[in-house]
């Protein structure tokens, strides 16, 4: 992926018909390069819909997913390649290029200690078959870092990395949150060039997941960080705004983190822009 892109969530998470419609609509709307897709229930997809309205607009994706407990590859990885092995194929139908995310597990896994060998051998084993697949099917696997309350198992860049080169796949590729890196990293800079050899997608998302410029994350140092090094991935705006409240437990957004959808594509689409352009990015 390379250019700005977008997250769906801003208008859906369900991606049925109306809502890819919806969807794909508002980002080309905001002349976005590219669409990330939620793939929270992959098999459901209307995949050739899909393909048909993204080959209209011109519109490259991706696509995205948390795994479901009964899949997480820490404690099931047969479970996990299988699920994972779906949403790939899913992804190639609609004519997307990567699929990325927590491709490791879900965002409320936690055993309460650190992780374990045996968990992180489980993990190689499951992302390294779904590699392979992804391989197959012209589909990059990506690795996303988040939060230690969301997931106990990939928080930091450092960690991102060792399990990319683990699975030593050239498909495989880290990706980067700025919410997550403002809680984890030392410093956002030091991530970003911790990965910089495997980085090629990032989440653009505030410190408290609402409007990009109205936070706590420090931007000049990531857009700065990322032009020296030579960054030519995909920079998606991601903020739940727009989250359902049957999803929001999941990642606490208990309180609005923005006025409205809006607010964020207004205010924080063209703060992201003006910056990449500051700093010679796209």
């Amino acid at each position: 992926m390379q250019g700005f892109g977008i997250h769906a969530s801003m208008w859906t998470m369900k991606w049925d018909r109306s809502g890819a419609e919806r969807a794909i609509a508002g980002a080309v709307k905001y002349k976005m390069d590219f669409i990330e897709i939620p793939l929270v229930d992959a098999p459901s997809v209307d995949a050739t819909h899909t393909r048909k309205l993204l080959e209209k607009h011109a519109l490259r994706a991706a696509c995205s997913l948390v795994l479901p407990q009964a899949a997480w590859a820490s404690a099931r990885p047969e479970a996990a390649i299988e699920h994972l092995k779906t949403a790939i194929e899913k992804a190639a139908a609609m004519g997307g290029e990567a699929l990325t995310g927590v491709t490791y597990g879900g965002t409320n896994e936690r055993t309460g200690s650190p992780p374990t060998k045996a968990e992180y051998d489980n993990v190689a084993r499951a992302l390294e078959a779904a590699a392979k697949h992804a391989e197959r099917n012209g589909i990059q696997l990506g690795v996303e870092a988040v939060n230690r309350y969301e997931n106990h198992l990939v928080n930091s860049a450092e960690q991102a990395v060792a399990l990319v080169e683990r699975i030593g796949m050239a498909n495989v590729f880290v990706h980067l949150d700025t919410f997550h890196m403002n809680i984890e990293e030392k410093g956002a800079a030091n991530g970003i060039l911790s990965a910089r050899n495997h980085l090629k997608y990032m989440h653009m998302s505030e410190s408290d997941r609402g409007t990009p410029g109205y936070g706590n994350v420090p931007w000049d140092a990531i857009f700065a960080c990322l032009a020296a090094t030579g960054f030519k991935g995909g920079l998606t705006l991601e903020s739940f705004v727009s989250m359902p409240s049957e999803m929001a437990g999941d990642i606490s957004t208990w309180r609005p983190v923005a006025r409205d959808a809006d607010e964020v594509l207004d205010n924080g689409l063209s703060f992201l822009r003006s910056k990449a352009a500051q700093y010679g990015l796209y």
